[in-house]
């Protein structure tokens, strides 16, 4: 589970950059929690975020939450939110909590992560027509790269 990405991620990410976005985004910060509905309502309570999308499937269990007066605003949001995912447990040790950036070359995302001093965790792969990697920033924090289809 720690390496399911899901649909709806990639999906979105490929709006983003369909939509006119700069070229490289930060698409949102993903954290995670062995009940993830009470951590998304922690959210919700002390930053005033708005869950705008959930999704449910047998391995995989994702809260959408970004920030607005209403869900219909948060909906409309077009800033980063947070991703708050099910995971097995509690363990800060857990690789689950990265950024998430969207870009439109990871070939050359890839080259400057080695240049500047990180290392890339396993090779790119493709996912629903994007491709997307796992990179690891010199202080040891996991970033995952989506790379969307082009259009």
């Amino acid at each position: 589970m720690r390496r399911t990405i899901s649909i709806l991620t990639a999906t979105a990410a490929a709006l983003l950059l369909a939509s006119g976005a700069q070229a490289t985004a930060l698409f949102g910060a993903r954290v995670g929690a062995a009940d993830a509905p009470k951590v998304a309502k922690f959210y919700q309570s002390v930053f005033g975020l708005q869950e705008t999308n959930r999704l449910e499937l047998p391995n995989l269990f994702e809260i959408m939450l970004n920030f607005g007066d209403s869900v219909s605003a948060a909906k409309e949001n077009k800033n980063p939110g947070i991703i708050v995912i099910r995971r097995e447990s509690d363990d800060i040790k857990d690789t689950v909590p990265h950024l998430i950036f969207t870009v439109t070359d990871l070939t050359a995302t890839i080259a400057a992560v080695t240049a500047a001093g990180g290392k890339m965790d396993g090779a790119p792969r493709a996912f629903n027509k994007s491709m997307l990697g796992f990179a690891i920033d010199p202080a040891g924090n996991r970033i995952e790269i989506i790379q969307p289809p082009a259009h």
